[in-house]
């Protein structure tokens, strides 16, 4: 399965600076006590503590409404995050960032494996003591792709040896690319040193996922680092190989179940993607839109944490979208969609139409993808349906963005080829 945002942490220092952490200057905050393992529990002030939350960085105070207790990051923030987090009411599994091989990363090589075994010490030593941080997440899908995934393993246990003698008041997180059939019981092998076991799931694996992990004998807390209602690597394909997204309410749905089965098996989860992010699209895995409204998902997450969405607000529902006639049409000759969306809030709604080339710049372990090209001027609809005219011969995609005016929305997109 590919790796999940490789590249998101390239930009981070930015939002930090510009955006959702502004906060202004903390107070230094008070240390904690350690966090331990104690059989598949994860305890918390001598409490167990289950996680549920997302990850991602920004509108924590929104992401604690919902019920989340914790967030996750990727690679090499700490300080103005931790103390938001903090300021929010949030635990954080900090990642760090181990480059993988198939980026060309050479484990073998002394110098470079001595260069990021210095940033990691670095890294514990500068947030090993901040009241917000639950435990250290080594690495995200390291083994993913590599030609010799056992190297990456003990360079994991590596790190979590050095990173448990700089701080042994926390705990140690792998995050694997789903458990594979030997994946678990390898890692078990060669990184002793990990205690608690991170799995990033999608779709129909998720409800397993606990089962098999526990099949290849690991004992400890497990955490679903990733889950998210469908992948495009599971999607259903067009003839011309587009990837069918599924609309805002049925991610949603997927979601609550997938939710509810990792309940019952007492293990924690981060909901992929608390943002936004092209992958595939500009929709398909992230809860906020490009310009902000959360989608119903978080309906889901509310419901399933013992939140509520910001203002007790319920995203608009989009009821019906289809293309009349089919999804390909030959060039001359417009395209048809027919739309019904309502409010279960009675919210006046606004209906945005968009066609955006279908993406080109397709990437493996979710590294920053390239925002297909859009044509305004080749769509004119309203809440009732749309009319796509002028394009040139070509695979394309037609979104449409229903907003309720009180910060929620709802999404959905068909693919579609113009002969």
């Amino acid at each position: 399965m590919p790796l999940r945002p490789a590249a998101l942490a390239a930009g981070l220092s930015l939002v930090l600076a510009l955006g959702p952490l502004a906060l202004g200057p903390l107070a230094a905050p008070a240390a904690a006590g350690p966090v331990v393992v104690d059989g598949r529990d994860i305890v918390v002030d001598g409490r167990p503590f289950v996680v549920h939350g997302a990850a991602g960085w920004e509108r924590l105070d929104e992401l604690k409404t919902l019920g989340a207790n914790a967030i996750r990051t990727y690679g090499d923030l700490g300080g103005p995050l931790l103390d938001a987090a903090q300021q929010a009411g949030l635990k954080v599994a900090l990642g760090f960032w181990l480059e993988p091989p198939r980026r060309g990363f050479d484990y073998s090589d002394p110098k470079a494996v001595a260069g990021q075994m210095s940033r990691l010490e670095a890294f514990v030593q500068a947030n090993r003591n901040h009241p917000a941080l639950l435990l250290w997440g080594i690495g995200n899908e390291v083994e993913a792709e590599a030609a010799d995934p056992d190297q990456v393993y003990s360079a994991i246990g590596k790190a979590a040896r050095r990173v448990k003698a700089l701080d042994p008041d926390h705990p140690t997180m792998a995050v694997l690319a789903e458990t594979g059939d030997d994946k678990v019981r390898r890692l078990m092998a060669l990184a002793p040193d990990i205690d608690v076991l991170g799995v990033n799931s999608y779709g129909e694996a998720i409800p397993t996922v606990v089962a098999r992990a526990r099949a290849q004998g690991w004992k400890g807390p497990v955490i679903v680092t990733e889950l998210g209602p469908l992948g495009q690597w599971d999607a259903q394909k067009t003839p011309w190989g587009a990837a069918v997204e599924p609309d805002s309410g049925d991610k949603a749905a997927r979601l609550q179940r997938y939710l509810r089965a990792l309940e019952k098996d007492g293990a924690g989860e981060f909901v992929f993607f608390w943002g936004q992010k092209q992958e595939v699209t500009p929709t398909w895995h992230g809860q906020l839109l490009e310009s902000g409204e959360w989608t119903e998902t978080a309906e889901a997450m509310a419901a399933v944490w013992g939140g509520q969405t910001p203002g007790g607000d319920r995203a608009p529902r989009i009821a019906a979208f289809a293309l009349e006639g089919g999804d390909t049409v030959p060039a001359g000759r417009p395209l048809r969609a027919r739309l019904a969306v309502g409010d279960p809030d009675g919210d006046r709604m606004t209906v945005e139409w968009t066609v955006l080339a279908e993406s080109r710049d397709l990437k493996t372990g979710g590294d920053a993808e390239s925002r297909p090209r859009a044509f305004p001027a080749a769509v004119k609809g309203d809440a009732t349906g749309a009319t796509v005219s002028g394009l040139a011969p070509g695979a394309y995609r037609l979104f449409v963005t229903v907003r309720d005016g009180r910060g929620a929305a709802a999404t959905a997109n068909r693919p579609f080829l113009i002969e």
